[in-house]
């Protein structure tokens, strides 16, 4: 409910803005002095105010200036008994919203309150998205407890304010992007620009023109001066997202930026210079492709300076509980649901599927889980039939690996079932003992039986 600050000192119009506004819907305050309204002002918070501009001692143009000084977007409307222009412009030049005259007709007021109101709120929701973007790249927003995701958090926070260049690399879905950005968003540069790229997702002959821009007559279609990414990123930090898939020509033309911090556009002569930190990323094998001669082995030197190489998330299964209930709340917000958690059946099927698409399949698993489920909680139903109905294909027992290869966690798996069934075997099938043998809690045994649906025949 919205408050407004009624400040009058006449009964009459207090009374009759206060029931007008409340049939309405808002919540009023009213004020019969400038003095109190001040007082007021200073210590509360309020969507609007309306003033009579002509009181004894402190005026309405007084209260405006106040709450132009502490609530400098809260709108102030102004009421006057004289239709006098200089009175209004002067309000007007000082900050109102607008001003109305008595007589006056309420039908006219309700428009300009609720026009007012709804200028409030805009600005409200502006402040909110803005500290929200602040606050999306920071450690918190990545998020996880794991060792080695706790290890990324501390290595962003001392890279992030040289200049160095970053190459992160890792499997797709693992978040690479967000690790660039919280680089920047805690770095120096985080008020300069933040610009990112794809480069596999560009065709070769737009590529080069796109990076380094291009001078008019470049080519045919080049009908004016444009300028590059690398101009617009200027201060700030550029982002090579799959570098790989960069051609030849652009490594060539990568390596001398990144040496000696100078580039010419498409058919320019001038070199122009330039303060860039640029981060780099991939998913694919730097050290294949540099063999194999698709990636020049002195780009990779220089954008190798800091390396981050981010886990899958089979490497922090640990992790899966609060990535849930982070994108429990985030999809909650988006969808406007009230999702409070998920039911422990349904964690157990995805803490032991095997995300090859990492935390982003996470995320579209649970945008889509958030979206179907009309419980308080998430149900195993909600989730995919690929999920619920995962298991591990178990290999044969081998001592050495075979010429066509080898899926090693499914191996690992099999290893596992086969220590557990040892190990009630061992303790006449007395899954407590079973349990202490192995050094595990019997919560922790009792899932994995679940998990590999071992029972005594």
């Amino acid at each position: 409910m919205h408050t407004i600050l009624i400040i009058d000192d006449e009964k009459s119009m207090r009374e009759f803005l206060s029931i007008m506004l409340e049939k309405e819907g808002y919540r009023t305050i009213a004020i019969d002095n400038g003095n109190d309204a001040l007082k007021f002002i200073k210590d509360n918070d309020y969507d609007l105010i309306i003033t009579d501009i002509k009181m004894p001692k402190i005026t309405g143009i007084d209260i405006l200036r106040e709450s132009m000084t502490l609530h400098q977007n809260t709108p102030v409307i102004m009421i006057t008994a004289f239709a006098s222009t200089e009175v209004a412009v002067e309000a007007m030049k000082l900050g109102a919203h607008d001003y109305i005259t008595k007589p006056f007709n309420v039908d006219e007021i309700k428009i300009i309150i609720k026009n007012a109101i709804e200028k409030k709120s805009l600005f409200d929701e502006n402040i909110f998205l803005k500290e929200e973007l602040k606050g999306r790249y920071h450690f918190s927003n990545i998020v996880g407890k794991s060792e080695k995701i706790q290890k990324i958090f501390e290595l962003i926070q001392k890279v992030a304010n040289g200049k160095s260049t970053v190459l992160i690399t890792g499997e797709s879905g693992t978040g690479k992007e967000l690790v660039a950005k919280a680089i920047h968003h805690n770095s120096n540069r985080r008020d300069k620009p933040f610009v990112s790229i794809s480069c596999g997702a560009i065709p070769e002959t737009l590529l080069e023109s796109e990076l380094f821009g291009h001078q008019k007559g470049a080519f045919t279609s080049a009908d004016s001066d444009k300028k590059g990414l690398f101009e617009i990123a200027d201060g700030g930090t550029f982002f090579l997202d799959e570098v790989t898939e960069a051609p030849p020509s652009i490594q060539a033309k990568l390596l001398r930026v990144l040496q000696e911090k100078e580039f010419k556009r498409v058919g320019g002569v001038k070199d122009i210079k330039v303060d860039v930190r640029v981060i780099a990323a991939t998913n694919k094998n730097l050290h294949k492709l540099i063999e194999e001669g698709k990636f020049r082995e002195d780009l990779y030197y220089r954008l190798n300076v800091i390396p981050i190489e981010l886990p899958s998330l089979r490497e922090r299964k640990v992790d899966i509980p609060l990535l849930v209930s982070h994108f429990i709340n985030k999809y909650n917000s988006i969808n406007k649901k009230g999702i409070k958690g998920i039911r422990p059946e349904a964690m157990e099927m995805l803490e032991r599927y095997i995300w090859r698409g990492n935390v982003r399949e996470l995320e579209n698993v649970i945008e889509r889980a958030v979206t179907l489920e009309t419980n308080d909680n998430i149900q195993a139903d909600s989730l995919s039939d690929e999920i619920r109905n995962y298991r591990v294909e178990h290999l044969k027992t081998i001592s050495e690996i075979p010429s066509e290869g080898v899926n090693l966690e499914d191996y690992i798996t099999k290893i596992e079932k086969d220590i557990i069934l040892s190990a009630l075997e061992k303790t006449g099938w007395v899954k407590k003992k079973a349990a202490e043998l192995l050094n595990m809690s019997f919560r922790s045994f009792r899932y994995k039986l679940q998990k590999y649906d071992i029972e005594k025949e």
